[in-house]
C-alpha cells in the first residue's frame, strides 16, 4: 500500500482506455478504481458484492433492472451511488465522465454475469484491448 497521498487527477492522466479501471489504492480487501468512461458499457450483474459509484467529472447515467421494471439514475459530478448486489446493471456515459469505484478485490469489471462483451474487451477482464 502506498503511504504517499495519491493524486487522482495525475493518476488520470496517466491512461486514455476507456471502461478500463485502475487500482489507485486499496482498503483492507477493497480495491479504489478510477476509469475513464463514454459510450456505453454492458449489462451486468455482481451477485455478490454491492457496487459503489463516485463521479469525479461529468456525468454518470446508470440503467437498473429491478423488480418493479427498469429505471435509470442520473449522476452528475460529485454524485455517489451504490447498485445493490444481484441488481443487473449498465452504466453509460453519452458525453463521457471520470468516475470512482470501490469494490472487492478481484471483482471483475463485467460482473458475474453478462450480455456478450464487444470483440474490443477482454471478456476476463472487462478492459479494453491493446491497453
Amino acid at each position: 500500500m502506498n503511504s504517499e497521498p495519491i493524486s487522482l487527477s495525475k493518476a488520470l492522466a496517466s491512461f486514455d482506455a476507456l471502461w478500463s479501471p485502475r487500482i489507485v489504492t486499496r482498503v483492507n480487501d477493497y480495491d479504489v478504481r478510477i476509469a475513464k468512461v463514454e459510450g456505453e458499457h454492458v449489462w451486468h450483474v455482481h451477485d455478490d458484492t454491492d457496487e459503489f459509484f463516485l463521479v469525479l467529472d461529468g456525468e454518470l447515467h446508470i440503467s437498473l433492472r429491478e423488480p418493479d421494471g427498469e429505471r435509470t439514475v442520473l449522476l452528475p459530478r460529485g454524485a455517489v451511488f451504490t447498485v445493490p448486489r444481484g441488481t443487473e446493471h449498465k452504466p453509460h456515459a453519452p458525453s463521457g465522465a471520470a468516475i470512482l469505484l470501490f469494490e472487492p478485490t478481484g471483482t471483475p469489471t463485467t460482473g458475474d454475469r453478462h450480455d456478450e462483451i464487444p470483440e474490443h474487451v477482454d471478456s476476463t477482464t472487462g478492459h479494453a484491448l491493446g491497453t
